[in-house]
């Protein structure tokens, strides 16, 4: 069979060449296949890089044996890729995703109450469901060519991304792992209402939603427990709470009856305490952290597992806060709250890890400055002002989210019996350094152009994706 030198494939290949998903099949590599001369980040809590390894892949699309090169004859029939001088890692899993934007700053016009109910109303019609399917499948597709091989959607206008999960999973087309919600739990006039949300006002009405999500096929939950920044209209409403503890509850016993985990979004102490009470498996963004909460995290009898886990998404709020308001063109109200969010978020982050609670990556991709190939500066400011080691931000970004999100068995590793979803990179990740302080180098921008990616098996050699130029520019210089 052919041996793929890496290295002379990318000098060599013209950039309009390069893996564009539905439009480049010819250089998307199937299985079987070896990757050989590679250095594995292995993505665990210490940090370890084996150099010197081989990769093989079976036809299925599953990681059939790992180890020393010297240790494995490649069978025949199997592609060969050279990947000397490369390092590669475990796909990365993004834990909080929505696919209804690019990451572009809304302007605020659209964020009034008239503007929400006009988009409302065509988000929902057949011709806006047909539409964001379209935008959700690229915006999916942009996630996996930036190295995110799984992921949950926490938050959508339908129910575009259960389908599209289910062609994903069927190889219909290419595209991440995923759990998808559906839209999100919401009380009447509550966060991210009305767009991306059903709403109810009473614990039988959020059971009969819960309900009508699971009869269409959703994969995971989420609630709204408080109000949010981007549609807040007053300062200090960021925060407050909107659903009430035994609303919460049946969501989450309904749920979980069907083997399925909830994400709350919750940015003050009452909401989270309030979310934790009621079971949920994930606090998403969260707040300053009290004993009584901590313990919560680490034994919550009513969540489906025994724990909940922390997903900080802290790049959804820290260029709202230290990028020049001239620039980002937010309201003096959401710069007030956006503040005051991500401190909280900041502070609960830093006694989260103290305490030893599960702590997860998420993005919230879609909002203002969370671009959909973004996912590397999540890992860059967990890592530079949450103070996790970047050996930490990684393994939380691979295997704890695979534990997080019940894929475990199947992803999060390099390993054998486990799904080919990995990343190669022309960079170590680690940038080669002690992993155990918080004040380590790290170089996440390794991850900004992926050598190659590939998810189930399937190999998308140098993917393309299209950025946006201004957003970046403004990131870089956080």
């Amino acid at each position: 069979m052919e041996t793929w030198s890496l290295f002379a494939l990318s000098a060599d290949l013209p950039l309009g060449e390069q893996c564009v998903l539905d439009e480049c099949e010819d250089i998307i590599m199937t299985e079987p296949f070896a990757i050989r001369h590679v250095s594995i980040v292995t993505g665990d809590e210490t940090g370890t890089v084996v150099p010197g390894q081989t990769v093989l892949v079976g036809e299925n699309g599953t990681i059939e044996w790992v180890g020393e090169d010297a240790d494995i004859a490649v069978p025949s029939g199997y592609n060969r890729l050279d990947a000397s001088g490369k390092y590669l890692t475990p796909g990365l899993i993004n834990a909080h995703v929505h696919v209804f934007g690019s990451g572009k700053p809304l302007s605020q016009a659209l964020l009034s109450p008239r503007a929400d109910a006009i988009t409302s109303a065509f988000l929902h019609s057949h011709v806006g469901s047909a539409y964001m399917k379209r935008l959700a499948r690229g915006f999916l597709q942009t996630e996996l060519l930036s190295g995110v091989t799984s992921l949950r959607t926490v938050g959508d206008t339908g129910y575009e991304t259960v389908e599209l999960a289910s062609e994903f999973d069927s190889g219909e087309s290419v595209g991440p792992r995923m759990l998808a919600s559906g839209p999100l739990m919401a009380v009447t006039g509550g966060h991210g209402s009305p767009k991306v949300t059903m709403t109810s006002d009473s614990p039988w009405e959020a059971r009969r939603n819960v309900r009508q999500s699971l009869r269409a096929g959703v994969t995971a939950i989420k609630i709204a427990a408080t109000a949010g920044v981007t549609d807040a209209r007053r300062l200090g409403e960021a925060g407050r709470p909107q659903m009430t503890l035994e609303e919460m509850a049946a969501i989450c016993d309904e749920a979980h009856s069907a083997g399925l985990i909830v994400a709350a979004h919750a940015q003050s102490r009452e909401g989270v305490m309030r979310a934790l009470r009621a079971g949920v498996d994930t606090i998403e963004h969260g707040s300053s952290l009290t004993d009584e909460m901590i313990e919560l995290f680490l034994h919550n009898p009513a969540s489906l597992r025994g724990y909940t886990a922390l997903i900080p998404t802290m790049i959804a709020a820290l260029p709202l806060v230290r990028l020049p308001q001239s620039v980002t063109g937010i309201t003096d109200i959401v710069h007030a709250n956006a503040a005051a969010v991500s401190a909280e978020m900041e502070s609960g982050l830093k006694t989260a890890l103290a305490a030893g609670v599960v702590v997860g990556v998420g993005t919230d991709a879609s909002c203002t400055y969370v671009t959909q190939y973004g996912t590397w500066r999540e890992l860059d400011v967990m890592h530079r002002f949450g103070g996790m080691g970047a050996a930490a931000v990684l393994h939380a970004a691979t295997q704890v989210n695979a534990q997080i999100l019940g894929l475990a068995d199947v992803t999060g590793s390099i390993t054998a019996g486990k799904s080919a979803d990995m990343v190669l990179l022309t960079k170590n990740p680690l940038d080669g350094s002690a992993a155990a302080e918080a004040d380590e180098s790290a170089n996440f921008r390794a991850f900004e152009q992926p050598e190659a990616v590939i998810v189930r098996g399937r190999v998308l050699l140098h993917p393309r994706i299209e950025r946006l130029a201004e957003i970046d520019a403004q990131l870089d210089t956080l």
